[in-house]
């Protein structure tokens, strides 16, 4: 039996518990300090904290964990202010004869306003074959030699002769980058990942794989990572019987048939199905993938299979094919068969009050990510740009959906953006939208047990610190809950093992000491 205390600790998510006992990977107990030292004083290991807050550990409830490691050697274009020095950079990293993956640019935020043409990429890479995809991941600039191993893509849905590839040319391109990537690449790339969220205090991850998106060689290399950081992993794959079903989920080794199932694309690529066309694109209303039928009859299957589905879906066409195939599927199999699933919708960027209601009855998830509106919201930002200001405010509505009933669970979407849980929780307690904000308890909850949830653990007190939760927590300094430095992470553990330590934190403070 191995036992830890945590004391003078401040834990917020237990009313006045200023202590945390924790026996063999499970929390025994919480309380007074003092009565901690009693019951606990010869525990394993005792830390003094000195004030430090101790949170349930953060879920990540949408991660691309393959294509977050590999900026770390690939080219990592966010951030890059100009079109130019896209391009200088794009010079500096391409290799002749071998495959350059970059992420991350967006000419919404450069003085050119335009993405780099084929043209130029092939100019800056001198012959390499480069895939550039945008940061919203939904379209991306290509060189001329990557397309010679992606020749299918030329004509294809989203081809374009110059500019960037989307839909179906886009995904022929992605997939001759992704299998130019070696096993090994792979797999440290994927390590490097989950090393990073375990430093930011994240304990479980949500891999959004799929057929367009990964391979399932990527998943189930992830899958059998030994490395702490929980992975919950689905693939979307549209299906229409639960056979297909069962056959899917032997094959992928996944949680669900959810995640990046697309019915649409995304507002930056403008690729998302809007019902009216965009603002700066009157000819375009984006694309849409799965109509309602295709919708149900892949809710009903999984419903059916024991299993959960799920859609990325975020204009608010796809938002309308969403609803009216959730309602299909709930007059098939009825609504407590629905809700027993807590199937799930990825993004869900556009949706009115009414329809949140439906989603609510049906027990959907909302699977959403506070960083996009900090990163494209208010009036100057890329969703400004593409519908309009007034379309724009009502984006990513969390006050709405979680006055419905819709159950919340935050994540990244990295590498779209960052892995960065309390940037998340402020984005959502700061939403650029006036009363769509929600509260900061809330969205530590949307964070942690939302994550849980979204994942369909029946376990109720997995993403909390009660007595009899699996023992899955992170220490911070002391910095607030909610303020404006971020608190840093000291110790991450997950179900009782150490996933991550910051070297000399806790015992330069003087306040550890290990009893044998």
């Amino acid at each position: 039996m191995s036992t830890t205390l945590l004391l003078d600790s401040r834990i917020p998510s237990v009313t006045g518990a200023t202590a945390l006992a924790v026996v063999d990977g499970t929390v025994a107990w919480a309380g007074d300090g003092s009565v901690g030292r009693v019951r606990f004083g010869d525990a394993d290991e005792v830390l003094e904290l000195g004030g430090a807050l101790v949170t349930p550990a953060f879920v990540d409830a949408h991660v691309h964990a393959t294509s977050a490691g590999l900026l770390a050697s690939g080219l990592d274009l966010t951030g890059c202010p100009t079109l130019a020095q896209c391009l200088q950079q794009l010079a500096q990293h391409a290799r002749p004869g071998t495959v350059l993956w970059g992420h991350g640019w967006d000419e919404t935020s450069w003085p050119e306003r335009r993405p780099p043409t084929r043209a130029e990429v092939d100019r800056a890479c001198g012959g390499a074959a480069v895939y550039l995809s945008r940061i919203d991941g939904h379209s991306a600039a290509v060189s001329s030699a990557l397309l010679a191993r992606a020749t299918e893509a030329i004509g294809a849905p989203g081809w374009a002769a110059q500019g960037p590839l989307t839909r179906q040319a886009h995904h022929h391109a992605r997939r001759a980058a992704r299998e130019s990537i070696t096993a090994g690449q792979r797999q440290s790339a994927q390590r490097a990942f989950l090393t990073a969220a375990a430093a930011r205090g994240i304990a479980v991850v949500h891999e959004c794989a799929g057929p367009e998106i990964s391979g399932i060689n990527d998943l189930t290399d992830l899958l059998s990572a030994d490395h702490g950081v929980e992975v919950v992993g689905y693939w979307g794959q549209a299906v229409s019987t639960p056979e297909q079903v069962r056959e899917l989920l032997a094959a992928t080794g996944a949680h669900g048939l959810a995640g990046d199932l697309f019915c649409d694309g995304a507002l930056g690529s403008r690729t998302a199905a809007l019902r009216t066309p965009y603002a700066d694109a009157p000819g375009t209303r984006g694309a849409t993938y799965l109509d309602a039928q295709q919708i149900a009859d892949h809710v009903r299957a999984c419903t059916l299979a024991g299993t959960q589905a799920g859609f990325h879906v975020i204009g608010d066409a796809a938002t309308d094919a969403v609803v009216a195939g959730f309602a299909a599927a709930q007059a098939a199999v009825g609504t407590a068969a629905l809700r027993a699933r807590r199937h799930r919708l990825e993004h869900l960027e556009m949706v009115d009050p009414d329809q949140a209601r439906q989603l609510a009855v049906c027990g959907v998830v909302a699977s959403v990510q506070p960083a996009f509106d900090a990163a494209w919201g208010g009036a100057e930002g890329m969703y400004a740009l593409r519908l309009g200001a007034s379309r724009a405010a009502g984006m990513n509505p969390f006050a709405l959906l979680q006055a419905a009933g819709v159950v919340l669970a935050f994540g990244s979407d990295a590498p779209v953006t960052p892995v960065d849980p309390w940037g998340a929780v402020r984005a959502a307690v700061e939403h650029c939208s006036p009363g769509s904000e929600i509260g900061v308890r809330e969205a530590l909850a949307a964070h942690t047990y939302g994550g849980y949830w979204a994942a369909a653990v029946t376990d109720s007190l997995a993403g909390t610190l009660f007595p009899g939760a699996p023992a899955s927590y992170a220490i911070w300094d002391e910095a607030e809950v909610g303020g404006v430095d971020p608190p840093a992470c000291l110790r991450t553990v997950h179900r009782g093992r150490v996933l991550f330590e910051r070297h000399g934190a806790l015992v330069s403070r003087g306040r550890s000491r290990r009893t044998s």
